[in-house]
């Protein structure tokens, strides 16, 4: 009889720690909120609307790049555009008091935050300045296929 228990039990204990592994294996950790503003996503896009108070092509602040502080119902909010020349590139002008609707979202550095605008838009004049991933796009990068031709071998 002992020698049938034995190798039951410990069979037993064999299968109950396999199964305990698995499924403290099969648990994922949930990002935090503050490893998620540090990734750009799509998905998370919110909208702000309001005036612009002020406007630099480029802000001493991090990110580096042009920033537009805007005056939103909830209070002034601090919008990384990425590079002036795409703005200027699309003929786009921000001066103050001009109302814009901005697509982007919040996203974090070092101990703050900042909005990340993936879409300016003033009037019927929309224009993109970050890709969908997230990345500030760079003034050639507006520049049509003809543009690039011309600049070819320019530096």
């Amino acid at each position: 009889m002992k020698s049938t228990i034995r190798p039951l039990l410990l069979t037993l204990l064999f299968a109950g720690s396999l199964t305990f592994s698995l499924a403290a294996s099969a648990q994922k950790a949930m990002p935090s909120d503050e490893q998620l503003l540090r990734t750009y996503n799509a998905n998370r896009e919110i909208s702000l609307v309001g005036a612009v108070v002020k406007y630099e092509t480029n802000a001493a602040i991090p990110p580096v790049g042009a920033h537009v502080t805007l005056r939103t119902a909830s209070g002034p909010v601090d919008v990384h555009l990425g590079n002036a020349k795409v703005l200027q590139a699309a003929r786009l002008a921000l001066n103050s008091g001009d109302n814009v609707r901005i697509v982007g979202e919040p996203m974090s550095l070092g101990d703050g935050t900042y909005f990340a605008a993936r879409i300016v838009q003033k009037g019927a004049l929309a224009v993109a300045v970050r890709n969908a991933r997230g990345f500030p796009l760079t003034h050639a990068s507006t520049l049509t296929p003809a543009q690039r031709e011309a600049l070819r071998g320019v530096r």
